[in-house]
């Protein structure tokens, strides 16, 4: 069952055997929020695109759905997952590792409402804007905002979405309209999304500053945390479970906002083995991997998987540090006892 880590904002994190099959139950998504969610009217609602744009308007839920549908399986993970697997574990929401999943999300791709805008050539970047607002210490009350570069932007790959798993987006995962960018880490996904500003200067707000790696060993200061590191987790065993003496399949999920798996290796009691990877789901949603393990006789063993991207980005046997606890892709460890 997911955890609730605090109620106000909520901030849900999801268990890892939810992941089994790659797609995840929409009431079993982790839940990320840094203000209290809006409760949103969408027969009222619109969605203003203004800026450095031919066609200023405001778009109502009706007229998206006259631009060409899209719908894809898209892994968001937060940037903090596995930030209590720091050491000291660094300030923000306590995640351990069950703020990740991958939904079925539907709507419009952005690059088509981009279009239909006509940005100038004079832009650099986007700024979305959500209906989410809250005090932020020395800058008073402002509302939920981060930024997307034009070449992301104009990629086939963002969209925005209503939604997810086949049903309206709930008012927690953005209800009615959110960003989902794949690839990238959960902050840059804007939830309830009022106002899309097309500018011609970067972006400065609150929320793109306080997301940047800071006091990482090879990583310059102040370098923005974007794509999502590679990474690999066992969705079956579970940490501290119980098996028998007798040849059983662990299987986890992998997944990349570089580049495609290419492989997964788990290591069971000093023995390293190569796992069977499937096909992304769906051709754009994460992967899923098994591998066949016959244990050797009763004991506690500590199983471990490490994945590789077609980068040759892989996962660290030590955690990363960094002050805001992000991108923490540390090879997962978990310790089985065999009756």
């Amino acid at each position: 069952m997911p955890v609730r880590l605090t109620d106000d904002p909520p901030n849900v994190e999801g268990t890892l055997s939810d992941l089994g099959d790659g797609i995840v139950a929409n009431d079993a998504f982790y839940v990320r929020c840094n203000f209290a969610v809006p409760r949103l009217d969408a027969a009222g609602w619109q969605v203003e695109m203004a800026g450095a744009i031919e066609r200023a308007r405001a778009w109502t839920l009706e007229e998206l759905r006259g631009l060409p549908p899209v719908e894809r399986t898209i892994t968001m993970e937060c940037a903090g997952n596995g930030r209590t697997l720091m050491t000291p574990t660094p300030p923000g929401t306590p995640w351990g590792l069950g703020a990740v999943g991958a939904a079925r999300f539907g709507g419009v791709r952005l690059a088509d409402l981009l279009a239909a805008s006509g940005p100038r050539d004079t832009a650099v970047e986007l700024v979305f804007t959500g209906a989410d607002r809250g005090a932020v210490e020395g800058e008073g009350e402002i509302p939920y905002e981060f930024n997307l570069d034009l070449a992301t932007a104009t990629d086939d790959g963002p969209i925005l979405a209503w939604t997810m798993g086949g049903q309206p987006l709930t008012p927690e995962h953005g209800f009615p309209l959110r960003l989902v960018v794949p690839g990238h880490y959960g902050m840059r996904s804007v939830k309830w999304l009022t106002r899309i500003s097309v500018v011609e200067q970067p972006f400065a707000g609150h929320f793109p500053r306080k997301y940047r790696y800071h006091g990482e060993r090879g990583v310059v200061n102040g370098t923005p945390v974007g794509s999502m590191r590679v990474r690999s987790l066992f969705t079956w065993p579970g940490d501290r479970e119980r098996l028998s003496v007798k040849p059983t399949t662990l299987r986890g999920i992998a997944w990349s906002g570089h580049e495609p798996i290419t492989s997964v290796e788990v290591e069971a009691g000093g023995t390293r083995m190569r796992a069977r990877v499937g096909e992304p789901i769906d051709g754009t949603g994460p992967v899923t991997w098994v591998v066949d393990w016959a244990p050797p006789g009763p004991g506690s063993y500590v199983l471990s998987v490490r994945a590789t991207d077609a980068a040759a980005n892989h996962q660290p046997e030590t955690p990363v540090w960094n002050e805001g606890g992000y991108g923490n892709n540390l090879v997962h460890r978990i310790t089985v006892e065999v009756d």
